[in-house]
């Protein structure tokens, strides 16, 4: 499952990737490395990551770690990769489970959802959706472009929201808007800055009342 998440998301095919792995044994073993990568980012960020220290944390050879990334900034990217298919994955099942009848109520669905991976989900507030001029890589605008496309996507279809080149762009907008904000206000994971999660929902209804009127 991993693989395949991974590979898909990688604009113009899997090639981040050394060698696919097919087997369930191998995609565990990715799937190690990339958890092992994402504990390490929490503690010391991802600027500071090397691959020897995915394999010193998974258990595993530097020679594994190799066989699939050829690089950390490979791991860095891949790991992004997972985050962002997993926030798309889960606003699907945060949107159906809220009962939202507005579009307003599945921004708000969505703004808690992405909060809590913050909370939970290792390594994203440090990587988050990653950063073009950190991780080394061109992917990221491309990847941002494409969950914003879903994201209206998934809004037009539960509440009939306007779509179009303009709405994907100001979800884009609002994707990228709410990474910096959020990963300020979970600084402290244990206690995060509750009005700045609120202001970001202010601005993200605001904004988009907005566009929608104007689409």
């Amino acid at each position: 499952m991993l693989v395949t998440e991974v590979s898909n998301a990688l604009p113009g095919g899997s090639s981040l990737l050394r060698n696919e792995p097919v087997q369930a044994r191998s995609s565990a073993r990715l799937a190690g490395l990339l958890d092992a990568a994402a504990a390490v980012i929490d503690e010391i960020g991802f600027e500071r990551l090397t691959t020897a220290m995915v394999a010193e944390r998974a258990g595993a050879s530097i020679g594994t770690v190799y066989r699939y990334f050829p690089d950390r900034i490979a791991v860095v990217e891949a790991l992004a990769i997972r985050c962002t298919q997993r926030l798309a994955s889960r606003f699907v099942q945060a949107l159906e489970s809220s009962g939202a009848t507005t579009w307003q109520a599945g921004c708000d669905a969505l703004i808690d959802m992405t909060a809590e991976m913050y909370r939970t989900e290792p390594g994203f507030r440090a990587i988050g959706f990653g950063d073009a001029s950190d991780s080394g890589t061109g992917d990221d605008d491309d990847r941002m472009a494409a969950l914003g496309g879903a994201v209206a996507q998934v809004m037009h279809d539960h509440f009939d929201t306007p779509t179009g080149e303009h709405v994907s762009r100001a979800w884009t907008v609002l994707a990228e808007s709410g990474h910096a904000v959020l990963a300020r206000a979970h600084a402290d994971r244990e206690h995060p800055d509750a009005a700045l999660v609120e202001a970001y929902r202010t601005m993200t209804h605001v904004y988009l009342e907005k566009v929608f009127a104007d689409a």
